[in-house]
């Protein structure tokens, strides 16, 4: 999905619409993640960008989508370009480093 939205609307207050452009993500969000997967993967993973308009967005975590509209609604913006692709993955070991180290107590 790759769309500008609008905070502008005739009948609608602005924080409606925010909640509104959020919850067409989330189905939207939803929607993909029920699609059947290719052999071999595991999980549906998201590819997001955000910003003013399409040649300033910036890359961002699927977590943040919330956020980011927030903020967008906190500073005023009429209008903004939200980009959600869809791509399978495959999830993959962390390696040892990361692995949080046992307690001594056990």
């Amino acid at each position: 999905m790759k769309k500008t939205f609008s905070f502008a609307h005739p009948k609608k207050k602005r924080p409606r619409v925010a909640d509104a452009i959020k919850h067409e993500l989330k189905k939207y969000i939803k929607r993909e993640r029920n699609k059947p997967l290719p052999k071999d993967m595991d999980f549906w993973d998201f590819d997001c960008r955000f910003g003013a308009d399409e040649a300033s967005a910036s890359v961002i975590h699927v977590s943040e989508i919330n956020k980011v509209i927030a903020e967008a609604h906190d500073e005023g913006l009429d209008n903004f370009f939200l980009e959600v692709l869809a791509k399978p993955a495959k999830r993959t070991k962390k390696p040892e480093e990361e692995k949080e180290p046992e307690s001594f107590l056990d």
